[in-house]
């Protein structure tokens, strides 16, 4: 938005996509009901595997959140 400082502006984009994150994992978790689905371990490895390395690189990327400068 015009006008906005970029604090504002990463707050107001990073509430909306960490939200966003939670109602897919909340959904998700609809299907651990062995009611209705039926998975295997192996499975629920890949899955858990998945996540957790996209939430490692989302966090390496914050951490190396400053450019690298190339000098000679």
């Amino acid at each position: 938005m015009k006008g906005e400082t970029k604090e504002l502006r990463f707050k107001r984009i990073a509430e909306r996509r960490v939200q966003r994150v939670l109602d897919s994992l909340r959904c998700l978790s609809q299907t651990s009901n062995p009611r209705m689905y039926q998975w295997d371990d192996q499975q629920m490895q890949k899955i858990w595997t998945a996540i957790e390395s996209e939430l490692q690189e989302c966090k390496s990327n914050f951490e190396d959140a400053e450019p690298k400068e190339f000098r000679l």
